[in-house]
């Protein structure tokens, strides 16, 4: 089968780890030119027959000196495929071309102001003589190698960045991917299209286009089963193979009863009525709130969760005939946390199948080359409605671990009309969707109150809302105080039963976004 890089010119982004290979492989996407991730350890013969159109040598928390650093083959120097390399990069390829790398007890964290020294530079064309960047490193290159040119500095850094463009190399000690550094997405755009000379052609239309020829190929006439969430990526995977494969196409819907309000409804009228998608609806409410009843662990919730979905899904896959395929919405993040060799690894792949005794389908995974932002675009330009494209993460489990202690139906109608208001209030004054997660909490207590003339013993419900880039850290949302009021008086007077409202303003860390 073909792939991504067979069908257009490619990136290579060699991982020294941390997360900075992933925010480079988003940047050069966002300037429209396909990037892959691939080991800082790839051998030059590897580099030269999958030919890469560019190559960017990532940062990285090691030393060039430390024991066990990770470093390149020399000879992908020697290629002649255009270079760029970012921090751990510009050490790297100092290291190996000749330059000096100085040990030092000076180090440069944070925003410097960059000064450009050579006018002629082809990789900082169009940046001011001076600007902001950003530096976190404690090694920097002191002598560029022979045939380079030095092309910036800053106060503590003499190299931030050199050249040599006979040999198509570039570098800077500087991150121009981050957001901090204030022309970072224009240099990373120079490289790409004025130096490495690729057109800026990758788009949500031919990302849909060459997938549903993928998937076309792979299928052929077999069947395909996906478990539809009504998740974003579930819901464009749904919709991806749809247009794909039509009618070959079977989701099941495993209503498990803890979703928000109307979004059982929402998924089954956007995939059945809209999308004419062969859908199979479980409605299982009734028996997860059996299996659930009397559970307080978290842990033991998600459990019970997670493994049942699987007995109810595998239920109804086993009952229809000739599918072969299993669609999942993995996602690139997924794929390289599986394998990552230099970074920690964050978690293990969540989308590990539990195929029952003498069970099996082949997997599908037609995201698996797309980021979380790429998913979203491809969502909209398929037809999906904003309300599921733009969805907030949402934990499989759903409402059950924002119910601290145990499930009752009481309790999930009380929190599926409290997060209601939350919603629909923080959504209509979050018109720049500045909030990345917004929802209602139903702790384990009561409260007393007064309503009226009248002692209440209610429930109280936590408003829980984080500013986030990527849920890595969030930091408790700043609402106005007439938002929290508003939804106060709105979550007390219109949801029985409820008489106190609280805000939460923990940060992560030390909190978490969910409660459990």
């Amino acid at each position: 089968m073909t792939s991504y890089h067979d069908e257009q010119p490619t990136v290579f982004v060699l991982d020294f780890g941390a997360q900075y290979a992933q925010l480079i492989a988003r940047r050069v996407r966002e300037a429209r030119v396909y990037s892959e991730i691939v080991p800082f350890d790839i051998s030059a013969q590897e580099v030269a027959r999958r030919r890469p159109a560019a190559l960017i040598l990532s940062g990285g928390p090691a030393s060039v000196y430390a024991d066990g650093a990770p470093h390149i083959d020399p000879a992908i120097l020697d290629l002649g495929i255009p270079v760029l390399g970012f921090c751990y990069g510009i050490q790297e390829m100092a290291l190996h071309l000749g330059g000096e790398i100085p040990k030092t007890d000076i180090g440069e964290y944070g925003f410097a102001e960059l000064e450009v020294t050579d006018t002629d530079s082809e990789l900082l064309a169009g940046v001011p003589a001076r600007s902001q960047c950003w530096m976190s490193h404690r090694d920097s290159v002191g002598t560029a190698p022979d045939g380079f040119r030095v092309t910036a500095r800053t106060d503590t850094t003499a190299v931030a960045a050199m050249e040599d463009p006979a040999r198509k190399l570039y570098a800077t000690q500087f991150h121009p991917e981050v957001a901090h550094t204030e022309h970072g997405q224009h240099i990373i755009r120079t490289f790409l299209h004025d130096i490495a000379e690729i057109p800026p052609v990758w788009t949500m239309v031919n990302i849909i286009d060459e997938t549903v020829a993928l998937v076309r190929e792979q299928v052929g006439s077999s069947r395909v089963i996906c478990g539809l969430s009504g998740g974003v990526d579930s819901s464009v995977v749904a919709a991806l193979l749809h247009r794909a494969i039509g009618d070959q196409l079977t989701c099941v819907f495993v209503d498990h009863g803890m979703m928000r309000l109307d979004e059982a409804d929402q998924v089954v009228k956007t995939f059945r009525d809209q999308f004419h998608i062969d859908l199979i609806h479980v409605d299982a409410e009734e028996r997860y709130l059996t299996l659930l009843a009397g559970v307080t662990d978290p842990e033991q919730k998600r459990r019970i969760i997670g493994e049942e979905f699987w007995k109810v899904f595998f239920d109804e896959a086993t009952r229809l005939e000739g599918v072969q395929w299993l669609a999942q919405g993995t996602l690139y993040p997924d794929v390289i946390e599986s394998g990552n060799k230099t970074a920690a690894k964050i978690k293990s792949h969540h989308n590990l199948i539990p195929f029952p005794e003498g069970v099996h389908f082949d997997l599908i995974e037609p995201l698996k080359a797309l980021f979380k932002d790429e998913v979203r675009a491809v969502g909209s330009e398929l037809g999906l409605p904003d309300e599921i494209v733009h969805r907030q993460p949402f934990p499989g489990p759903g409402l059950a671990v924002r119910i601290i202690g145990d499930i009752t139906l009481e309790k999930l109608d009380l929190l599926r009309k409290a997060d209601a208001i939350v919603r629909e209030e923080i959504g209509i004054w979050d018109t720049n969707r500045e909030v990345w997660q917004y929802f209602a909490v139903l702790p384990d207590i009561r409260s007393v109150g007064v309503m009226g003339d009248e002692r209440t013993y209610g429930h109280p419900i936590i408003i829980r809302a984080v500013a986030s880039a990527d849920a890595m850290t969030a930091d408790w949302a700043r609402l106005p105080h007439e938002l929290l009021a508003k939804m106060s008086n709105r979550i007390i007077n219109e949801v029985d039963g409820i008489n106190r409202v609280a805000y939460d303003i923990t940060s992560k860390p030390p909190g978490t976004i969910e409660w459990e």
